[in-house]
């Protein structure tokens, strides 16, 4: 009877949702499946893809799964986990973040029976880090590198791999065109590894192969005042000066009053500024620059006074463009016109000025730095020219990996099916449970090759069953085959060039595994009222504020 009497102890605040046990962990598991079907039929080159409209009316159509997991609003907690895995993917190696997605979602799908059946979810978790580890050193095995090759050799493998790589995106139809654009791009960038010496400028109309790629720096023709169509509009082996100052008049920032007993020295002051403008565009001539660029506004006056003397100008450059101007001519951006050296101007073989499409475009080549290149994107939509963008940017940052790492594996869900071999025969050497669960994970990584199937409408059970007893087979001759996309069988995959970056796996794995082990280790979800009721509260607090005020008034009359 007393322990009947006990009051309730109350420890959360009224309304907290509390979930826990099976059931939250089931629910978890679900949500994420969800979010991987989504993505799921994205991937590979018969992929299709998705337009997405937001709230403020923008469409973008896109194909690459850290974009869509971007844009899709995600609030299921558990699901969140999915858009970052996805995210690190996209940042890590560029490429790979359907495939990351579609992993994490099949892990967990394939854990969710043993879930329901009352297995443990540290026991699952322990398994499946164990065979992470073991997938992980079987790519590593797997993976062949190029290194040591000659530079033409060199150029043609990482054309590969960056064509491997386009081929499941929007511009897949001109894959080789562009794929050695990138390639291009990434070796006259060289060591340097910063991502931004890459620019990718975009100009609506055109066809996709009148795309081009600079060695050097492209930039959109600035705002111009009159005088500029005066200006020559090509140079060789100019001098370029950088700035980051105004060369125009300026009026006085704060409210200066100037007090004068004579009118004849209101002149003085007006020429005083004059002379201060004059004085900065005669050091600029003095300095022996044919090019002038500034991050800040280049007058009318300068604009006409550089055309006078055979100059060229241009003000308000994008600060990005400038900073890969300076890297690649060799000059540096300067903040006052005073004391300038030829050291910190910079040079480059041909300046020229050229119209593109609608656009005119400022271009620099032939650099001595050199470490700097520029792709100009064609194309009919504006939504097309977007994605085209990310599809380069996915291609760059693997081309750029495959320089750094250089080992590549089969792609085409060759390597897949190949650890889910070596895994099930390791799984045969466990006694207990974990056979199961490392078994499921086994299971869990032919969804690439299925889903490659499924997408490109070929039967997926026929063709798993090829690439099964080929891979199987005990000479080992088989660890290369994958699908084959155009005919719907099997091929060896190296052979025919469908190669991607090791370090790509790898991380896709890596990944994979412990956003489903970081899901299954939940054990409770607890949901605060407060950002629920936030507004309703709020609104309440707004309404009672107001009543006190009206009383308050009506004291003061009294």
């Amino acid at each position: 009877m007393a322990a009947m009497m006990q009051p309730q102890i109350i420890l959360l605040k009224e309304g907290t949702d509390t979930s826990q046990g099976k059931a939250q962990l089931i629910s978890n598991i679900n949500a994420c499946t969800g979010i991987a079907d989504v993505v799921r039929t994205t991937l590979g080159p018969r992929g299709m893809d998705k337009l997405i409209h937001d709230d403020k009316g923008n469409t973008t159509i896109s194909n690459d799964g850290a974009t869509i997991m971007k844009l899709l609003d995600i609030i299921h907690p558990a699901s969140k986990i999915l858009v970052d895995i996805a995210r690190s993917q996209d940042s890590e190696v560029g490429d790979g973040t359907t495939t990351v997605v579609l992993l994490a979602g099949e892990f967990l799908k394939e854990a969710k029976p043993f879930i329901e059946d009352g297995v443990h979810p540290q026991n699952l978790i322990r398994s499946y880090r164990n065979a992470s580890q073991l997938a992980i050193q079987k790519v590593k095995d797997l993976a062949i590198s190029i290194e040591g090759k000659s530079l033409e050799e060199k150029k043609s493998l990482l054309g590969k791999c960056a064509a491997t790589t386009l081929s499941s995106k929007l511009i897949g139809g001109e894959k080789e065109f562009f794929a050695q654009m990138v390639v291009d791009a990434v070796l006259a960038v060289g060591v340097d590894d910063r991502l931004s010496m890459i620019g990718i400028k975009k100009v609506p109309g055109g066809n996709m192969r009148d795309s081009f790629l600079v060695n050097g720096v492209a930039f959109k023709k600035t705002f111009s005042y009159a005088g500029f169509e005066q200006q020559p509009k090509k140079f060789l082996s100019p001098k370029i000066l950088l700035l980051n100052i105004e060369l125009e008049l300026k009026s006085e920032k704060e409210n200066a009053e100037i007090r004068l007993s004579d009118p004849s020295q209101y002149q003085s002051i007006v020429d005083a500024e004059w002379n201060i403008i004059y004085d900065k565009l005669d050091k600029c001539v003095q300095t022996g620059a044919k090019i002038v660029l500034s991050r800040l506004a280049i007058g009318d006056l300068a604009t006409q006074y550089f055309a006078d003397r055979d100059i060229f100008c241009a003000g308000r450059v994008a600060e990005e463009d400038l900073q890969r101007v300076a890297a690649a001519t060799g000059g540096t951006v300067q903040t006052s016109v005073n004391n300038i050296i030829d050291e910190v101007l910079g040079t480059c073989e041909i300046f020229e000025e050229k119209q593109v499409g609608n656009e005119r475009f400022n271009i620099f080549s032939g650099c001595p730095s050199g470490h700097t290149a520029t792709i100009v994107l064609r194309g009919g939509a504006d939504q097309f020219i977007e994605e085209a963008e990310r599809s380069l940017h996915d291609a760059i940052m693997i081309v750029r990996r495959a320089v750094k790492n250089s080992t590549v594996v089969a792609g085409g869900g060759a390597i897949d099916m190949e650890i889910s071999r070596h895994l099930r025969q390791h799984a045969r050497t466990i006694a207990g449970k974990s056979q199961l669960f490392i078994n499921s994970y086994a299971k869990a990584l032919e969804v690439i090759p299925r889903q490659l199937c499924d997408n490109a409408g070929f039967d997926a059970t026929d063709v798993l069953n090829k690439l099964r007893q080929k891979h199987a087979l005990p000479s080992g001759e088989g660890a290369n085959y994958g699908v084959d996309i155009n005919t719907g069988g099997i091929t060896d995959s190296f052979a025919n060039f469908v190669w991607e970056p090791a370090v790509v796996k790898i991380n896709a794995i890596n990944a994979a595994s412990e956003a489903a082990c970081l899901v299954l280790s939940v054990d409770e979800t607890v949901k605060n009222p407060k950002s629920e009721s936030a507004q309703g509260d709020a609104a309440a607090m707004g309404g009672r504020g107001r009543g006190a005020g009206g009383r308050g008034r009506g004291m003061r009359r009294r």
